[in-house]
């Protein structure tokens, strides 16, 4: 069904999540592409009793999806990644690159800054190449580099002001002045990839780092004598960490510790999807790198390291609230309002307000998408009686 507009909507019966908390039989007013604090008398009723409606998601960290990639893929295969994860509820969402030549990913930001000038993304985020061989994932060793303030500026400045995030292996040379520089300049310095001590970890924060890049995962573990990053980033209320949910790159008990130790305010639930998102198994690439894909996982070919994930943020959502047993409200800060107000664009979306964006996600009672409307307008309409 081809996206119809909702010029004056009234959602009504749904339990709504709202930044005060859920409202029962709650209405959200639709006026043109923003929610309204009322709407006509003749405006299209859709009930929605024994549903949720939620904010739209916020994707924060995502390599592509529908069998494109963000990195390598033409404008019309991006929009069709962007588009697989619109019809998962992800409304909002950044474009990362994975490490590849600095001459390439600095065209590649300018070719994706384009589609942020069209409002198709919320900006670009840089997952390498300024991470450590120690902890490089699934990232072209070959291609890694020490974060150079000046290489660093390179990326950011192809990007014309889509620069939203760099990642970097802070402890390399030149991280620190690298996080000072991105600071300065309104681009959030993400710490990640990383074989830092927990001394090396808190100096970062305190150059500017605010955000921890796919927490637990490529850097070292929690240990009683080295805690390593992992403790630095949980104490510290300056980061916000991100998470994986997929039931693969982490264990529901480290998830839970992540939620007691930081609290809803500073989780950003992320997919850090690559091309198989939302499209099946097979054979792709991540930059230069053979992935094979099996029961939904990615590994690389050679090495077996996981290779992003196959996560939609819909899976995410209900496996959070379903299996992990965070509250609702919680679950809404994290996939949304979070990576918003860290993307810089909370004005816009990530919470049910008059004046934003009407971008929402229908959910049934069992935390299954139902529908998903973006500026107004459905993407998934959800079926009434």
């Amino acid at each position: 069904m081809a996206p119809r507009a909702a010029d004056s909507t009234v959602l009504a019966g749904a339990r709504v999540v709202l930044p005060t908390g859920t409202v029962e039989n709650g209405r959200v007013a639709v006026e043109g592409a923003r929610i309204a604090a009322a709407a006509p008398e003749d405006a299209r009723t859709v009930d929605l009793t024994g549903h949720w409606v939620v904010p739209g998601f916020v994707d924060m960290h995502n390599h592509g999806g529908g069998g494109a990639s963000f990195t390598s893929g033409t404008a019309d295969e991006v929009l069709t990644g962007i588009r697989t994860h619109r019809e998962h509820g992800t409304t909002t969402m950044v474009a990362s690159t994975v490490t590849g030549e600095m001459d390439f990913l600095a065209r590649r930001a300018g070719e994706l800054s384009e589609l942020v000038e069209q409002g198709d993304l919320a900006g670009i985020h840089f997952e390498g190449p300024f991470i450590s061989p120690c902890r490089k994932g699934a990232h072209s060793e070959q291609l890694l580099r020490y974060p150079d303030p000046a290489e660093v500026r390179k990326l950011v400045d192809a990007a014309r002001g889509a620069a939203r995030m760099v990642t970097l292996a802070t402890e390399l040379p030149g991280g620190l002045d690298s996080v000072r520089l991105l600071a300065e300049l309104g681009v959030i310095a993400a710490i990640g990839h990383t074989d830092a001590t927990y001394e090396q970890t808190v100096e970062a924060i305190e150059a500017g780092a605010s955000v921890a890049t796919h927490l637990f995962n490529a850097m070292p573990p929690l240990a009683h004598r080295e805690p390593g990053p992992i403790a630095a980033l949980l104490e510290d209320d300056r980061i916000t960490v991100e998470l994986i949910n997929d039931g693969t790159h982490l264990h529901p008990a480290v998830l839970e510790l992540a939620y007691r130790h930081k609290g809803a305010g500073r989780v950003a639930l992320i997919t850090d999807a690559m091309d198989a998102a939302g499209f099946g198994d097979g054979e792709y690439q991540l930059g230069p790198l053979a992935v094979e894909v099996r029961d939904g996982v990615a590994r690389l070919v050679e090495g077996g390291s996981i290779a992003g994930s196959t996560l939609t943020l819909d899976t995410a959502f209900r496996r959070a609230v379903t299996l992990d047993r965070i509250p609702v409200e919680d679950v809404v800060r994290s996939i949304s309002a979070n990576p918003a107000r860290l993307l810089g664009v909370d004005d816009r979306v990530g919470s049910l307000e008059p004046g934003k964006d009407a971008d929402l996600v229908v959910l049934d009672e069992d935390f299954v998408l139902k529908g998903v409307m973006r500026r107004g307008e459905w993407i998934v309409e959800p079926k009434t009686a």
